[in-house]
């Protein structure tokens, strides 16, 4: 929809999202996972959504690419 972070790194699909309070609570968390190691990132999105669904396509965004989920690399 907007060019910027998503098609400069290539993103097609939304596998996880935190729902905050406040802006103030989602700057906190954000600036908390940004200091993760992917290892961790990744633990999460697989106990959150262990195949990896498009979660973006619930909220009536189109599908844009199709993937499957050994396509994308850990």
């Amino acid at each position: 929809m907007i060019k910027g972070f998503t098609s400069r790194y290539g993103i097609i699909r939304l596998v996880w999202y935190a729902v905050a309070d406040t802006m103030e609570a989602a700057i906190v968390r954000e600036k908390q996972l940004k200091k993760w190691n992917r290892d961790w990132k990744l633990a999460v999105i697989e106990r959150d959504n262990p195949d990896r669904s498009d979660l973006a396509i619930a909220w009536g965004l189109p599908r844009t690419v199709s993937v499957s989920p050994g396509a994308i690399s850990d």
